[in-house]
């Protein structure tokens, strides 16, 4: 069997250029993982390492998890393609009620998040409890909307957290609940 490529017709209009599907971009997605609980990151986190060793850089940002003293300045990596920040803050953040420095931490980490995604270096960013993060008011909802319809088009997202806002969960591609099923 012989396969051939046919030449597209030459044309001097640029309007009526047609490009081959496999060389134009590939729109990324917005996916949400959500439960009414908060230990469901392990699912997430095999994704991330499945995309980081296919070649896909990868940034993982956990905005209520601190303790480390990390900050966006000193992102850990886990490979040549995984970028884990937290907040540069003392503790994590277990409730709504949030001290003046852990709300400019998160400030921070989330102008920082912005920063770096819009220079399309990622291929895969998880947003981890983010749905917290906006409903204790540290991030507001339209910021994240906004954000997510300005992203560089091939950037997938994944934002985690128990009960996402309505306004991220229109905006999704995919949302996956989480649920614990008791049988008797």
């Amino acid at each position: 069997m012989v396969s051939q490529l046919k030449p597209l017709p030459f044309s001097s209009s640029a309007t009526s250029i047609v490009r081959h599907p496999l060389l134009q971009t590939v729109e990324g997605t917005v996916q949400v993982f959500t439960a009414v609980h908060r230990n469901f990151f392990t699912n997430v986190m095999v994704q991330a390492l499945r995309i980081a060793d296919q070649g896909k850089a990868v940034l993982i940002v956990q905005f209520l998890k601190g303790g480390i003293h990390q900050g966006a300045n000193q992102p850990m990596q886990f490979g040549q393609n995984l970028d884990w920040i937290r907040c540069d803050m003392a503790h994590c953040i277990h409730n709504s009620e949030v001290s003046a420095s852990q709300q400019q931490a998160v400030k921070d980490l989330w102008v920082h998040t912005q920063s770096v995604i819009a220079k399309g270096r990622y291929g895969l960013v998880v947003l981890d409890e983010l749905s917290l993060a906006v409903n204790y008011g540290l991030i507001p909802t339209q910021a994240v909307v906004d954000f997510l319809q300005q992203r560089p088009p091939q950037v997938d997202v994944i934002l985690t957290g128990p009960d996402m806002p309505e306004a991220l969960l229109t905006v999704a591609d995919q949302v996956t609940e989480f649920r614990r099923n008791f049988l008797p």
